[in-house]
């Protein structure tokens, strides 16, 4: 893609978090940014319009419940509908939850694959499907975790999710090159409100000696949405060298 103005980028859980962060910024690089949101409707639109008064085009908001492949379908198809194309997708919307693994239920580990890898691969699929119509291609990226680069003890299944989100990311990069690159953003300790025990002890690990930001993530974003083809199926970790541990 090159440059962002006037490209159409859909950022999934892009209300809230992270997924605003990186939505702001790419509002301000000229982006035609849509927010999907499954329940925070009032929360998508306040990012809307933040991205709308930050940016050139006006940002808009979709709705799907991503645990339903029915309702992924559907948004995708709406946004062919509405807009005509797509150029972009940041598939940022996830589940946590911290959990003894022999007291995990087949619930709770759906509740997170579900979001956190299902929805993730057919996101991707119907995505480039829509790509797949651009001269130019498209560019997806999925954000990952550095959980899925670590194991956490009493997080087996959050991990599993987000290690799957890296390999399938590599396996996308293969499928669909050369006109769709495939990449990952790993984020590490990223707080949005105040920290708690567990999270002090990742920052006291990390090299940077900090908590990372929302901008910091929509930097790593950025630059693959930016590349070339020749940058595909790549896993970047923005986690101030907590990986390195």
């Amino acid at each position: 893609m090159g440059n962002l103005q006037s490209e159409v980028v859909l950022v999934t859980g892009g209300a809230k978090r992270i997924g605003r962060a990186i939505a702001l910024r790419l509002a301000r690089e000229g982006a035609r940014v849509l927010i999907h949101y499954n329940s925070s409707r009032q929360e998508a639109e306040r990012t809307a319009a933040d991205c709308t008064a930050a940016g050139v085009f006006q940002a808009g908001v979709v709705q799907a419940n991503l645990e339903s492949v029915e309702e992924i379908r559907r948004m995708f198809d709406e946004i062919g509908n509405r807009v005509g194309r797509l150029d972009g997708l940041v598939n940022n919307a996830a589940r946590f939850t911290t959990k003894d693994p022999l007291e995990i239920t087949e619930a709770d580990w759906d509740f997170i694959h579900s979001v956190n890898l299902k929805a993730v691969f057919f996101c991707c699929q119907s995505a480039a499907r829509l790509m797949r119509n651009n001269e130019g291609g498209g560019r997806i990226v999925n954000i990952s975790s550095l959980g899925g680069l670590r194991p956490w003890s009493n997080n087996a299944h959050y991990c599993a999710s987000k290690a799957g989100v890296i390999m399938l990311t590599k396996a996308l990069a293969k499928a669909l090159a050369p006109a769709i690159t495939v990449n990952s953003v790993a984020p590490g300790v990223i707080p949005f409100e105040a920290a708690d025990e567990r999270i002090e002890r990742f920052i006291k690990r990390t090299p940077a000696q900090r908590a990372g930001t929302g901008d910091e993530i929509a930097d790593g974003v950025v630059y693959f949405l930016r590349a070339s083809n020749f940058v595909t199926g790549q896993i970047l970790a923005v986690d101030g060298g907590l990986s390195l541990k």
